[in-house]
């Protein structure tokens, strides 16, 4: 009887042992895909300015086409601490993907999520070019803008439940994507609208101009700063 006890209770303590390593663990995954998420957020929050692009070896650049809004307007959004904005979300998406995946994520979600938040800097970039240029698009700005964040908080949203509620995420995951799609289609129709508008070559010319050539980049003249936006949630 003795021995039947305790085996029982090595059998019971090393479960119990086992699993309180495991929601351990699952804890320190579910606080670094957090502390990741809010990393990749601060990058788009810090942009401060748009410069002339510089011509620049393959080398200096991370892996990854520029962000549709910078290759066209010619500028590289910049953060308050001089960096390459495009860059430094570069950085932070791929380290939230590592934290994700260890986290048990699907990538098709990460992947959403991280769009999410390209398409937030490529607004970004689409808004201080407007401002500067006179605020040509006007209420249709605001409309992108709008749009814009209420897709980046979906595609977040989506992500924290996977991170907090996986079984019922993939039970539901396949009909919530192909919402996320459709949203996304929709968004890329306003911002390439809005992207026509302030392409055309008499805006190409004056934005050129309000920035100054490429060689002045490292004076700050002509820098244009990025506007205020309300804080997100």
């Amino acid at each position: 009887m003795d021995l039947a006890y305790t085996t029982a209770g090595g059998v019971v303590g090393a479960a119990v042992t086992n699993h309180l390593s495991k929601n351990q663990e699952r804890r320190q995954q579910r606080a670094a895909v957090m502390q990741q998420l809010l990393r990749v957020a601060a990058v788009r929050e810090r942009v401060c300015a748009i410069v002339p692009r510089r011509r620049e070896g393959p080398s200096r650049h991370l892996a990854g086409a520029r962000l549709l809004a910078t290759a066209r307007f010619g500028v590289t959004a910049v953060l308050v601490d001089g960096n390459d904005a495009e860059h430094a979300q570069r950085e932070a998406i791929s380290d939230l993907v590592v934290a994700a995946l260890s986290a048990g994520i699907p990538r098709r979600i990460l992947d959403f999520a991280g769009g999410g938040e390209e398409r937030a800097l490529q607004c970004e970039v689409i808004s201080v070019v407007d401002l500067h240029l006179g605020g040509l698009l006007g209420e249709p700005l605001e409309e992108l803008m709008a749009q814009c964040e209420e897709y980046r908080q979906a595609t977040a949203q989506h992500l924290l439940r996977a991170l907090w509620h996986p079984w019922q995420t993939r039970l539901r995951m396949r009909a919530r994507l192909r919402v996320l799609r459709q949203d996304a289609a929709a968004l890329h129709r306003r911002q390439e609208a809005a992207m026509s508008v302030l392409a055309q070559p008499e805006h190409i010319e004056a934005l050129t101009e309000r920035l100054g050539r490429p060689s002045d980049q490292g004076t700050h003249n002509g820098m244009i700063r990025s506007p205020v936006w309300p804080a997100t949630e």
